[in-house]
């Protein structure tokens, strides 16, 4: 056998040795692990029911715990069970000092527990819940470890349905705050203390996507309650949505307009085509009444006017005015009112020729006087005449011109019946008023949702 068998034979040797001492190490590690667990949670050593001593083993303080969270989804928000749904990742951390262990010249690094009934745990309970669960898929989400130092971080995933108390009274120009709140149940501050973990304790998914809301921020606070029984500590995550108004524009906004200006084809119809601008009429009424009534079935029942019911309720007013504007075209179509105004235009003609009449005997009486007094007729009669200035003063008020008509009335005169001009009005009166009340109504409630916002 030569030397280059002798060198790979030994190499192998040598392989084989050192992955036996390696597993030897790994096994001798866990066992000292196992050995670690025993010392610190064996039987009769440790005691979960015992809380944790305050800093430095002061019995006297409260134990801290630090919490903080990472928000993974938000699957809806309910605005008529006024709820909302969320799943996040949950940590706590705390310092128990009867768990401290040697971790072996830093090869140690943490000790993984899965069951949380086998250290003191802070009874924290989610005040605002209405729903949750755990999540056991493959495995229970949950760990807890434990630290050299004594300190355990415990987290776990769950599945939260919230309450939200909503104020809708700019919907669906709104903002809402939902809140996420914590406390202790039994523990109170002299034993037990929740605080903000320092350096981003709420940290949120990227691409958070919500179907109608947008989460523009979130902001962690202090929420301490006190009771009967003792005052306790309590955290809460506000986070503010805002309602994004594209969809209730294509949904809401938009249809409802041309409801309202379909109406006004009425306008635009002879008033002989009874059967078509009733049917129209009706129609858009109807629809009109089943948009409200749909957009009222999704929102709870509230004791306050929202934006979008004053938005329904004068679009409804005006489909509704089309259709009485028709009715009373219809009446005067069939009554006098659409006749023309016999005894007007006889009084009329009864004035002209009445001023005409004076006009002429003024005439003649100039004439005849002035054929008595002068041989020769004057154009004008001297100034120092009392009775010929009176005459010629009367006769230039007889021949003053005519005041300039009124361009509405002229205007209004090309119809010739009172139907006719009702419908011309409504043409132009219709369109001007609701484009008014959206002027009103866009710049009152986009001013309010800023001054309302107080976050």
């Amino acid at each position: 056998m030569g030397t280059g068998h002798y060198f790979w034979a030994i190499f192998y040797f040598a392989s084989l040795c050192s992955a036996s001492l390696a597993n030897n190490a790994k096994i001798n590690f866990r066992e000292k692990e196992k050995k670690v667990l025993d010392q610190i949670l064996g039987a009769g050593k440790y005691d979960a029911r015992i809380r944790p001593s305050g800093i430095n083993g002061t019995e006297n303080l409260p134990t801290y715990v630090y919490v903080n969270m990472f928000l993974r989804s938000i699957s809806k928000i309910d605005d008529y069970k006024m709820e909302y749904s969320v799943q996040l990742t949950f940590r706590e951390q705390w310092t128990d000092e009867r768990l401290k262990f040697d971790d072996i010249q830093g090869r140690l690094k943490y000790l993984t527990l899965t069951e949380a009934n086998r250290v003191w745990m802070p009874d924290l309970f989610f005040s605002n819940e209405k729903e949750g669960h755990f999540h056991n898929i493959i495995m229970p989400n949950v760990y807890i470890r434990i630290f050299p130092n004594g300190s355990v971080l415990y987290s776990i995933r769950i599945s939260l349905t919230l309450a939200c108390p909503m104020n809708l009274k700019l919907y669906p120009l709104d903002r809402q705050i939902c809140s996420l709140r914590m406390a202790s149940y039994g523990w109170t501050t002299n034993d037990l203390v929740f605080l903000w973990k320092e350096g981003d304790p709420v940290q949120v998914v990227k691409n958070l996507h919500l179907p109608r809301f947008t989460l523009e921020k979130f902001l962690t606070d202090y929420c301490n309650s006190k009771t009967n029984t003792g005052e306790y500590s309590c955290l809460k995550v506000d986070l503010l949505f805002k309602r994004e108004f594209s969809y209730y524009l294509i949904q809401i906004y938009i249809p409802c307009c041309m409801l309202v200006i379909v109406s006004w084809v009425s306008f635009w119809l002879d008033q002989g085509a009874v059967p078509a601008r009733v049917s129209l009429g009706v129609t858009t009424l109807l629809t009109m009444a089943t948009q409200t009534s749909g957009i009222n079935a999704s929102l709870p029942p509230v004791s306050y006017t929202k934006a979008i019911d004053v938005w329904t309720g004068v679009c409804l007013t005006f489909v509704f005015g089309a259709l009485l504007e028709f009715a009373l075209v219809n009446y005067a179509s069939r009554s006098g009112l659409n006749k023309p105004n016999m005894h007007k235009d006889n009084i009329k003609k009864k004035r002209r020729d009445l001023e005409q009449a004076s006009l002429d005997a003024a005439s003649d009486l100039l004439d005849t006087d002035s054929n008595a007094t002068f041989a020769m007729k004057p154009l004008v009669r001297h100034p120092a005449d009392p009775l010929a200035l009176e005459k010629l003063r009367q006769c230039e008020v007889h021949m003053q011109p005519p005041k300039r008509p009124n361009c509405c009335k002229t205007w209004l005169s090309k119809f010739p019946t009172r139907s006719k001009r009702i419908d011309v009005i409504s043409r132009i009166t219709f369109p001007l008023v609701f484009a008014l009340f959206n002027l009103v109504y866009w710049s009152t409630y986009l001013f309010r949702e800023e001054e309302d916002e107080t976050f």
